[in-house]
């Protein structure tokens, strides 16, 4: 039996009536009151989400934000939205589950670096490697703050917390190196102060149809206060960071670029240094993850060289999709039983056997 998915960039969950209010960010945003330390990014993230969401278009009762447990998993509190504070590191499943059984929803997932990375680490690749169709938000401040200032898998050797007091001697995970790895088709990085690239790279996720991972740098400003100031100053900025737009060459600063070396591998250097033809135009749509991987890499932890922006978009069959077409397939079957009968048949078959 062939099975025929749905096209990926299919818009199956339903768009608001035509002719009906335009909605604004006062639609998605609940009455419950906001509990975040002052100056957590989260807050700049929250107003990034309920501003954008109605430029969707979308039914709010068609929207479901989903997360585990940590400071960032109190979001579906605040959006009027459905949501489910859910399980720690189990958010990825029970989205999956969600999203498979309705195609009529927007279904989101925010996590945390260490919700996300520890004890969630499989439930997320495994997502990402079967590109169910999600939007995955992973506010990574490289701390526990829920839990009051432990180290996580993503903070730097040598960090000192609570639980690390003369300091880590773990090597942290790289957020988006591990999404390329599992294969992800759409894969980005943002910054929690950047509100108006923060809200691009959020919608160009949003669009996507299937696994889309965003690693959004996020301050916490009572366990682990400036982790990413060296981004947030305007001269730092601009000399450190890469910017990733599809079709341009990568760059930072007026005059660093990215070239591929002879031997292959990626290298910033001067625009003086570059030779002719080895600058590296930016590829988000290659159905090869290598390049993106390599550019990944190109920060060694020191934040002198940091790719932001999207790495990779990329279309392919989706998980949930597929899983319906199958069904669907074997409901079409001609001449094949109804529902109850194909259960009795089941119920009945020769795979049995009898206990006691």
């Amino acid at each position: 039996m062939e099975i025929q998915p749905r096209p990926s960039g299919t818009q199956a969950v339903p768009s608001l009536p035509e002719g009906a209010p335009k909605q604004t960010k006062k639609d998605f945003t609940s009455d419950q009151e906001v509990r975040w330390c002052p100056g957590c990014g989260d807050y700049a993230v929250l107003a990034a989400v309920q501003g954008f969401l109605p430029d969707l278009g979308l039914k709010r009762e068609n929207i479901v934000f989903i997360s585990g447990i940590g400071c960032s998993s109190r979001f579906p509190y605040y959006l009027d939205t459905y949501g489910m504070h859910s399980i720690h590191g189990r958010a990825p499943a029970i989205a999956t589950g969600l999203a498979t059984s309705r195609e009529d929803l927007s279904v989101w997932v925010i996590t945390g670096d260490g919700d996300a990375l520890s004890i969630g680490g499989n439930h997320l690749i495994h997502a990402m490697r079967r590109n169910v169709n999600l939007t995955i938000l992973l506010f990574n401040n490289k701390i526990y703050g829920l839990t009051k200032g432990q180290y996580s898998p993503t903070s730097d050797v040598g960090s000192v917390t609570k639980s690390t007091p003369v300091g880590s001697v773990d090597h942290p995970f790289n957020p988006v190196s591990l999404a390329l790895g599992a294969e992800a088709t759409f894969v980005a990085r943002t910054m929690d102060s950047d509100r108006a690239h923060l809200t691009t790279v959020l919608k160009a996720a949003a669009e996507h149809r299937g696994t889309s991972l965003v690693e959004i740098y996020q301050n916490c400003p009572i366990f682990n206060d400036g982790a990413f100031q060296l981004l947030k100053d305007r001269d730092e900025k601009e000399a450190r960071v890469l910017n990733l737009v599809d079709g341009e060459p990568v760059r930072a600063g007026a005059d660093h670029v990215v070239v591929r070396q002879p031997d292959g591998a990626l290298a910033v250097v001067t625009e003086d240094e570059a030779e002719p033809g080895t600058v590296l135009v930016h590829d988000a749509g290659s159905t090869d993850p290598s390049t993106a991987f390599a550019l990944s890499r190109l920060d060694d932890g020191s934040m002198t060289h940091l790719p932001m922006g999207i790495f990779r978009s990329v279309s392919r069959p989706t998980y949930d999709d597929q899983v319906r077409a199958q069904v669907d397939a074997a409901r079409s079957t001609e001449g094949g039983p109804a529902d109850d009968e194909q259960l009795a048949v089941l119920l009945r078959g020769g795979d049995t056997w009898t206990v006691g």
